[in-house]
């Protein structure tokens, strides 16, 4: 049964996600350590304003420098722990990502679309990399940049077209 609704999940990312094309985009920001620019990052709503909780939603990353896939899922992992997240769901969620996420090279696109059902669909330029159907997932992951307790709040605010 489980697969049964994972290839149902799979062939949805697939077929209906096409209005994530359509969504417009809120804001953007660049990330830079020290004196490595990281990444640049764009947030997309369905009429290009923000507001919590609203659905769907498409955050993408463009990276700028090459990044291990296990750097990634720690550092996502450091920032769930910086706003409180459960250590089971941490790991739990981190689990998940480790089998999705891929080494991403510079000019490489991660991005992820969460649709009205809460469930998270991950690409990587553009080619499906899987699904986390778990609405908790979704929050806790677009709370990295969106969330007021963010580690970055100058990105969080470029990102919600505040700034």
């Amino acid at each position: 049964m489980k697969k049964l609704i994972g290839s149902c999940l799979l062939a949805s990312a697939l077929l209906g996600n096409a209005w994530a094309d359509e969504l417009r985009m809120v804001g953007e920001a660049h990330l830079k350590v020290l004196f490595w620019s990281v990444y640049n990052s764009r947030l997309y709503s369905a009429d290009g304003r923000y507001q919590p909780g609203q659905r769907p939603l498409r955050l993408e990353i463009e990276y700028l420098l090459d990044i291990d896939a296990d750097d990634l899922v720690e550092r996502t992992r450091e920032e769930w722990q910086h706003q409180g997240v459960a250590r089971q769901l941490q790991e739990q969620w981190a689990q998940q990502l480790v089998r999705l996420w891929p080494d991403v090279a510079a000019s490489d696109v991660l991005s992820v679309v969460i649709d009205t059902h809460q469930t998270s669909t991950f690409y990587r330029n553009g080619e499906l990399l899987g699904v986390i159907d778990d609405p908790e997932f979704g929050h806790h992951f677009l709370g990295i940049w969106l969330s007021p307790d963010t580690s970055r709040p100058e990105l969080r605010l470029a990102m919600i077209g505040a700034e």
